[in-house]
Order: C-alpha cells, then structure tokens, then sequence
C-alpha cells in the first residue's frame, strides 16, 4: 500500500521522479518522503549559492569601479611623468565624477556586507573587511584635492648665476625677462610648488606650472 507524505516547494512533474508543494501526495511502496524533499532541499540551496554568486560579483563590480575612479587620475596626473592630452582629457573626467561614483559604488558595498553579514564565515567577513577598507579610502579621497597636496609654498627663493647653476642642458625651466633682469625657474621645482610670487625688474610677478 502506498504512503502519503507532505512536503513544502512547488509541483514539479518530471520522467521517473516528483517534487512535491504543499499537498499530500501518494508514494509507491518502497519511497520515503524524505528523498523528495531532500532533492527539494538541494534546488533551494543550489539556486541560493547562484543568487549569492550574482551578489559577491556585484560587490567585486563595485568595489573595483570604485577604486579604480580614484587611483586612476591619480595615476595619470603626476608631475613628473608624460601625459598625453586624451589622457589627461580621461582623467580629469574621472576626476570631476569621482565623488559620486565612489558614493554609490561604495553604498553597493557596505549594503551588500550588511545583507550578508550574519550568514557567512569569519573568513569570508575578514575579506569583506579587507575590501571595504580601500572603497572606503578611495570613496574619501575622491572628495579632497590630494593633488595640492605636493605643493609646498616657497616663503623667499634663492636664486644663483647662470653659470654657477648646475642645471643639465636638457632641464626644463619657466624663463621670464624684464629689461636687463631675467629669472629662471626650473620645472623640476616648480612641480613641487605650483606658484611663485617674485619681483623681476621692479615688476612684481607669479611664475606657475
């Protein structure tokens, strides 16, 4: 005689087998309930694990968009190193949009850990932590003017002879001439300071880079 067994999930016929939902059902001799719904209990864990699966690459997603709109103006705009004008053009546009991307990448992320957090491994939250540490850096970054950063004022600069310089020949400088009376600044130092206010020939001036 057969048996009757309940068991949670959807109706689901297929060749050879059942998945049973909310309803009692009879099994032939021989089958036990148990078998169901373990098979049943396996499609739930295994379409968790994908649902999982699709979050942690939304979190990668986000987590590399993130640090990637800070580190790579950052990377591009150096003084010291050669910049095409696309880009430069680039990186200024990363740049002027990074406050929000890394806000809401960021927001993504810390999201995403809180949904998570009490259901995972103190392994898996221990990479959640070393992940949201650069978003977050980048995320604050993004909002201040690091680059002003390396540019230190020069209260009164001292200036030699040309001939007692020991510039190179190749050396890049800002040249400036009023009457008899001529500066030059080297690019070199100016990288590191941005402006200079001096006087050339009674002509108050500020030499930039």
């Amino acid at each position: 005689m057969g048996k009757s067994f309940h068991c949670p999930g959807s109706l689901l016929r297929k060749p050879g087998h059942f998945i049973c939902a909310f309803s009692t059902i009879k099994a032939a001799p021989g089958t036990f309930a148990a078998g169901a719904y373990g098979e049943f209990k396996m499609l739930q864990d295994s379409d968790r694990r994908g649902s999982y699966g699709y979050w942690w690459l939304v979190l990668c997603a986000s987590a590399v968009i993130c640090i990637a709109w800070f580190f790579v103006p950052a990377f591009i705009i150096q003084p010291f190193r050669h910049q095409t004008p696309a880009a430069l053009a680039w990186a200024m546009a990363l740049r002027q949009r990074a406050p929000w991307v890394t806000l809401a990448t960021a927001c993504v992320c810390l999201l995403f850990i809180v949904a998570v957090w009490g259901g995972i491994s103190i392994w898996k939250k221990i990479v959640l932590v070393l992940v949201m540490v650069p978003v977050a850096f980048s995320a604050a970054m993004a909002r201040i003017n690091y680059f002003e950063w390396m540019f230190h004022p020069v209260d009164s600069a001292q200036f030699e002879s040309a001939s007692a310089s020991k510039l190179d020949h190749g050396e890049m400088i800002l040249a400036v001439r009023f009457g008899a009376e001529a500066r030059a600044y080297p690019i070199r130092e100016m990288a590191y300071h941005h402006v200079l206010n001096d006087v050339v020939g009674g002509v108050p001036i500020a030499a930039t880079y």
